[in-house]
């Protein structure tokens, strides 16, 4: 029988793995996607050398010579795993901001980040941003059946509600527009949507009751950076008007149109109710709120989790008892989002962000260019000089690096550095700073190149291969190939006024409180 000799670090050892397991295929396991990766053939020497990782060089020489490939990728990460995530799941979720987790990469961490990195690749991957579409700037799928549409039915997850925000805003390379006459709105683009585990299966793993909030970046090139104004507006969410965020973002959350079913409620409304309503629907129950979201999308899931602390809605009053609702976002690729004050009040207030990034993203790097966390005297600028362009990161941040890993070449294309899938990709890989890159999760590579062009042509995956079948035609009875007419989109649950009415007494009873104390 043929083998496969891995060398490790102790020179005398060598792994023999039969040849039944030469095959990438038996690598990785098909998620979202059929494999398209290599045809059988002898592993590649540059393949071997990414299987050279922590769980092969820790073997002793008292354990088994031999082990199998699927061995050698399963113990990469589970051997970790020694308690459930539902007994750690607040450490996961940042209570002690990821202290510990990062050197090196704690399993249930990159699990939870990469499952969190696709919920908000979902926003991508059902959204409707062909020109030529009559329902270009729309979701693809019904609520009822949107995960199950994304192959997510598994994830033990109910739609709750779609998010819009009004494109009449000053950010041209954002939005999408049909090149035809819309059937829909010329007002609205579809932004997102919130989530809650509803499986019993799922909500037992997780260890509470989890709500998502997932917003979708931009899905062109990153024109849309060179539109922000960089300049700051008052967040207008609390008493301190000295918490200011970049006025372009602002806008986005906040601003609506009365004109348009589904700008009727700024996105910052539509969040705040269903923020209301779920947590008085499970009031009792072990909740958090995660906010995910990459590129622009990561900039709007940090301000609207800076909202709902702001606005108090994570603090539920139980008989004599308090509750905080923990808020954790996991933002891939995000720029600064407000001054050094907002992201102090993100510390105040107890959110938890940690930032996965590309260090050869450029976007992360703006705004604030000139002033920002970096700067030694940043707070002496802001507060004693007023610099109206200073900016700050919040939270923890995970820097990855794309020239790590052997599946990927070598590109001065920066949309594949700012690439979603591509992160998602290195955070699988990722075991800690100085550490060999190697996979851990078995997931498959060929989702990398789904919207762009980054693995090496030896993997034999095409670039942008992500596509609706026949790109949405279907054929007619009578054989015409023709766009099949959409239901309706969901606008907004008809209590989505009566939530917002309680969201706004309920801020108001809390300032006449803190103002009485």
């Amino acid at each position: 029988m043929a083998s496969l000799h891995l060398h490790v670090h102790d020179p005398k050892r060598t792994l023999h793995l039969p040849s039944q397991f030469l095959s990438p295929r038996s690598i990785f396991s098909p998620r979202k996607t059929t494999n398209l990766l290599f045809p059988r053939k002898p592993i590649s020497p540059k393949l071997e050398t990414s299987l050279r990782c922590s769980s092969i060089t820790s073997l002793s020489p008292n354990e088994k010579e031999e082990e199998t490939l699927e061995e050698v990728f399963s113990n990469v990460d589970d051997h970790e795993i020694s308690r459930p995530l539902s007994d750690v799941w607040r450490q996961i979720q940042g209570c002690s901001d990821w202290k510990g987790l990062l050197d090196p990469m704690d399993s249930h961490l990159r699990r939870e980040v990469i499952r969190y990195g696709e919920f908000s690749q979902a926003c991508y991957d059902s959204f409707d941003f062909d020109p030529h579409s009559k329902y270009c700037g729309t979701c693809k799928y019904t609520g009822a059946h949107f995960f199950e549409k994304l192959d997510m039915a598994d994830r033990g997850y109910h739609l709750s509600r779609y998010l819009y925000a009004t494109s009449n805003i000053n950010l041209p390379n954002f939005f999408q527009k049909s090149k035809m006459s819309s059937v829909w709105s010329q007002h609205a683009n579809w932004m997102g949507y919130v989530a809650v585990a509803n499986d019993e299966e799922e909500i037992r793993r997780l260890g509470r009751r989890d709500i998502v909030i997932a917003w979708r970046g931009t899905v062109t090139y990153l024109e849309w950076i060179h539109d922000l104004k960089d300049i700051l507006h008052p967040a207008h969410f609390s008493e301190d008007p000295s918490v200011k965020i970049e006025s372009g973002f602002y806008d986005l959350y906040t601003q609506k149109e009365t004109s348009c079913t589904f700008c009727s409620f700024s996105a910052r409304e539509q969040v705040l109710a269903e923020i209301k309503r779920l947590t008085e629907t499970y009031k009792g129950e072990n909740l958090s709120i995660t906010v995910t979201g990459h590129s622009l999308g990561a900039a709007l899931a940090i301000l609207s989790a800076y909202d709902i602390a702001e606005m108090k809605l994570n603090i539920l009053k139980n008989g004599g008892s308090v509750e905080r609702i923990p808020i954790t976002v996991f933002s891939f690729a995000g720029p600064r989002v407000g001054n050094l004050k907002f992201k102090e009040r993100c510390d105040e207030l107890g959110v938890k962000v940690l930032r996965v990034v590309n260090v050869h993203d450029k976007v992360p790097l703006v705004p604030g260019i000139f002033a920002n966390e970096k700067f030694q005297h940043q707070k002496y600028f802001e507060e004693t000089m007023s610099f109206p362009w200073s900016y700050a990161h919040v939270g923890v941040q995970l820097a990855l690096d794309h020239t790590h890993s052997y599946f990927l070449k070598p590109t001065t294309d920066m949309r594949c550095a700012h690439n979603l899938e591509a992160h998602l990709h290195l955070v699988d890989g990722y075991h800690g700073p100085g550490r060999q890159f190697c996979l851990a999760t078995k997931r498959d590579v060929a989702l990398v190149n789904k919207s762009c062009d980054f693995l090496k042509s030896e993997y034999g995956v095409p670039p942008y291969w992500w596509q609706d079948l026949n790109k949405g035609m279907v054929r007619t009875a009578d054989g015409r190939w023709v766009v099949p007419e959409r239901p309706r989109m969901e606008a907004h649950p008809p209590d989505t006024a009566h939530h917002l009415e309680q969201v706004l007494k309920f801020a108001k009873s809390s300032v006449e409180t803190s103002f009485n104390v």
